[in-house]
């Protein structure tokens, strides 16, 4: 067998196991990536170890560090509880305050799964006092979370935006945020009209915002400190231009040497497993694109694309895996560097355009119950609500959106782009 088979097989195999199983493929891939090159392919051990993304890594830790830092001391769980005022007793706009609070948590540098896992069991708990379903609830926070997922400061946006620096698509990071908070906000409200959001407008106001609010502190002064040093770093990135590696480790530097947070709990919560599972993949990518792997994989994408429909497929395979597998851990990482190779075997299409299917596609089914955000839901569901009927809801609105986001796509990378 060929190294371009060898290796392309080796990346079927580790998107398989992702699907079927909670083994951290990232290990699996730096094992296959060592054996296929220095086994079958007569490689140094230092030639595939140079896959390994340190630069990335490195900005992952700082700034999930960071947020780490935020969530353990508590203060971004009161900052949630405090926005739920904003609802003024209304309880159809409950579901929509999550949703902002999940995008600008998202947005800042949390990241989706992070918001995902802060904000759920608060959203939850609250929506069954108010009356809204998990289902709905369920809709507008995890899109909310992954509406902002991709941006700059976020861990699955720094993964999207170094993938695709790495191809040539330089100096679109926030051009990339948008492209995905636009469909993904779009899909969001219009489930949320279309299944029952409306509803919950006419049903007039209650008194969820009191009794919410009732037993919360003033924000400490550790806490006031955190939410000025994440301050400080959104705004020194954004206007200084500073590097958010450098930004995101002095930030978590000042916490740390201010006591703000428990370091070792911090230090726990922090994803380590996407971390590892991102950078074992795309030391296997390296691999493959050394060995003529990711030419190969490219030749078989393209074969069931055209210029004009690439956006569609790529978003509805994107889908079909990642209701599956990780979105920022296998599917990003697999993906986005076939996108050059796709444009040049097509003869032509936008790259940009491309790259925005896949990070979209991707995260579009991240409600299905076999993925992080639709487990999380799950695993905070109120008791007043039946845990199997809510399970089969998530399932379908997963696949479904391997369908959806192939049209959103289309309509908005293929033809309005």
């Amino acid at each position: 067998m060929s190294l371009p088979v060898l290796s392309l097989t080796a990346l079927l195999i580790a998107i398989l196991i992702s699907c079927v199983s909670r083994i951290n493929v990232g290990f699996l891939s730096i094992a296959f990536a060592l054996i296929i090159g220095v086994v079958f392919g007569g490689m140094k051990v230092q030639e595939i170890v140079a896959g390994f993304p340190a630069s990335l890594f490195l900005t992952l830790v700082g700034i999930t560090l960071l947020f780490s830092q935020a969530r353990v001391n508590g203060t971004l769980e009161k900052l949630a509880y405090l926005s739920v005022k904003l609802a003024r007793g209304n309880p159809g706009m409950i579901p929509i305050i999550f949703f902002a609070l999940a995008l600008i948590l998202a947005t800042i540098g949390i990241g989706n799964i992070a918001a995902m896992a802060l904000l759920a069991p608060i959203a939850l708990a609250v929506g069954e006092k108010a009356g809204v379903t998990a289902f709905l609830m369920a809709i507008m926070l995890g899109n909310g979370a992954n509406a902002g997922g991709l941006s700059p400061f976020a861990p699955t946006g720094i993964i999207a935006n170094d993938l695709m620096a790495k191809i040539g698509l330089i100096g679109f990071e926030w051009r990339n945020y948008f492209n995905t908070l636009i469909p993904q906000s779009f899909v969001a409200f219009a489930g949320y009209f279309a299944l029952g959001g409306l509803k919950l407008f006419t049903r007039g106001g209650d008194s969820t915002a009191p009794a919410v609010e009732e037993g919360i502190e003033p924000f400490t002064t550790k806490q006031k400190l955190t939410l000025a040093v994440i301050a400080a770093l959104v705004a020194s990135v954004v206007i200084l231009r500073v590097d958010i590696t450098l930004g995101a480790f002095i930030g978590a530097a000042v916490l740390t040497l201010a006591r703000v947070a428990d370091e070792e709990e911090a230090v726990k919560v922090m994803p380590w497993g996407t971390i590892l599972m991102v950078c074992g993949v795309t030391v296997l990518i390296a691999l493959m694109g050394k060995t003529g792997g990711m030419e190969l994989f490219t030749s078989l994408l393209a074969k069931f694309s055209t210029t004009r429909t690439v956006t569609a497929v790529i978003a509805f395979v994107t889908g079909v895996i990642s209701v599956y597998a990780s979105s920022s851990g296998v599917v990003l990482p697999a993906f986005l560097p076939t996108v050059p190779g796709l444009v040049a075997r097509l003869g032509g299409g936008d790259p940009l355009a491309i790259a925005s299917s896949i990070n979209v596609g991707a995260h579009l089914v991240d409600l299905s119950p076999l993925s992080t955000l639709g487990a999380l839901v799950l695993a905070n569901v109120p008791p007043s609500e039946d845990r199997a009927v809510l399970f089969n809801k998530l399932m379908i609105w997963g696949l479904s959106m391997c369908v959806v986001g192939a049209v959103v796509c289309f309509v908005f990378f293929g033809l309005l782009l």
